[in-house]
């Protein structure tokens, strides 16, 4: 019985595909990226890490979240919180507003529309990557 997936690095090394083989049962499975399908964009790395794909997930869902309630909601530090949430904001995934209630100083973190697009590219690219691994 022969092996569905094949994996032969590209020149650079840089990417890997998966070859297309026919199965015992006599199905033909498409070639992608091991990253997803060669029709979208590159997988967003900067998404992908844990944390800040949660972060933008709970964005998603919420129209507004506290530095404390997302930190309570991913139970992780504040130091880790503060990077992650840092990248995203650099990258224009989300939008951070610091002000003061009262004297305590608050921190409201909000998705921008450029966020919700690089989550829905990413939830694309990750569903495609499923259905082919499937053969679907």
């Amino acid at each position: 019985m022969a092996r569905q997936n094949a994996v032969a690095k590209e020149k650079t090394g840089a990417k890997a595909r998966v070859e297309a083989k026919e199965s015992s049962s006599g199905g033909v499975r498409r070639s992608i990226p091991a990253n997803g399908p060669a029709t979208t964009a590159e997988l967003d790395r900067l998404i992908h890490e844990r944390v800040r794909l949660a972060i933008v997930s709970a964005l998603a869902v919420n129209e507004l979240l506290t530095f404390n309630n997302l930190k309570e909601l991913l139970n992780t530090t504040d130091g880790n919180l503060s990077v992650h949430a840092r990248k995203l904001e650099e990258a224009g995934y989300v939008t951070c507003n610091k002000y003061f209630d009262g004297r305590t100083p608050k921190t409201d973190y909000r998705l921008t529309v450029a966020g919700r697009r690089a989550l829905e590219q990413y939830l694309d690219h990750m569903e495609a990557v499923i259905r082919a691994t499937r053969g679907r």
